[in-house]
């Protein structure tokens, strides 16, 4: 029986394959802009959206190449906004998957350029896939929905909005985890569904909900006593720059508490699709742990 590792790795080389065809035809000028978004976009990292929307797919019976450049543009999303949450501005990093952040590498300005490249050329990806019939336009939709101004630029602007309040709300931390981290696995989880006519559709909503708010809370956890090669990013820096999270709130052991019923909640929801779930609760537990 093949292991979660080895499924994960089968994913993972699956997508890195089209990510590396994708880096080879950016040829833009100058070259120094195509240098930059392919710097970040090859830095690695667990590719955790693009896998869980493969796992996903093949639940449901929905051929990868179908996929495929839903999850490219997902993942150029995510890493567009790694690249714009680096920034000086922003949470201000120094190393992001072990490696000097985007800006520290090739300036400020060039590393907003790059961004916006990045979302631009995701949008134009999803574009292209509309093309194809209506369920492509719907999930191309929903996934330029969850990465607007109704998800993950929400919610990074909630995180900046209320750096060094005095009291956490929780249904404050409630919107920037939901926004700024989950609805991105939404749309990992969710595209699938809307290609196969909505099959689990609320399901799997709810569980990509509730594995992103599990993400950031152990992404919290990590702050406080996780380390840099662990991470490949700086640690601390949550509480030095007054940031809105779960420890702060609930207290470093009632976020691990909290982390280990969000986990059992969505292990809750898999249990009730038919097929081989088997990967993807292993996933949740991988989420939870965060060891890779």
């Amino acid at each position: 029986m093949i292991s979660y590792k080895e499924k994960y790795n089968e994913y993972l080389t699956g997508f890195d394959s089209l990510l590396e065809d994708f880096c080879h035809g950016l040829n833009c000028k100058p070259e120094k802009l195509a240098k930059s978004l392919k710097y970040s976009l090859k830095s690695g990292g667990k590719r955790l959206r693009p896998v869980l929307m493969f796992a996903v797919g093949e639940l449901l019976g929905v051929e990868r190449k179908k996929l495929s450049n839903f999850a490219l543009a997902l993942e150029l999303i995510h890493t567009y906004s790694l690249i714009h949450d680096d920034l000086p501005e922003m949470d201000n990093g120094d190393y992001r998957r072990g490696r000097l952040t985007n800006h520290k590498v090739f300036g400020t300005g060039n590393a907003v350029l790059a961004g916006d490249g990045l979302l631009n050329t995701a949008y134009s990806l999803l574009f292209g896939e509309c093309f194809k019939g209506n369920d492509y336009v719907s999930a191309a939709k929903f996934i330029c929905d969850c990465a607007g101004i109704n998800g993950m630029i929400a919610g990074q602007s909630a995180d900046l909005e209320h750096e060094n309040d005095e009291c956490v709300d929780e249904s404050v931390l409630n919107f920037i985890y939901e926004n700024k981290t989950a609805k991105l696995l939404v749309a990992a989880v969710v595209v699938p569904s809307i290609l196969c006519g909505g099959k689990y559709y609320a399901e799997l909503k709810t569980f990509g909900s509730v594995l992103g708010n599990l993400f950031q809370l152990t992404d919290d956890i990590l702050d406080v006593e996780g380390t840099f090669e662990q991470l490949g990013k700086s640690t601390g820096k949550d509480k030095a720059e007054g940031k809105y999270t779960g420890v702060r709130l609930y207290g470093l052991d009632g976020s691990k508490v909290r982390a280990d019923v969000l986990a059992d909640k969505c292990t809750g929801i898999l249990e009730k699709f038919d097929g081989d779930i088997s990967f993807l609760k292993d996933l949740v537990q991988f989420v939870r742990q965060r060891i890779f």
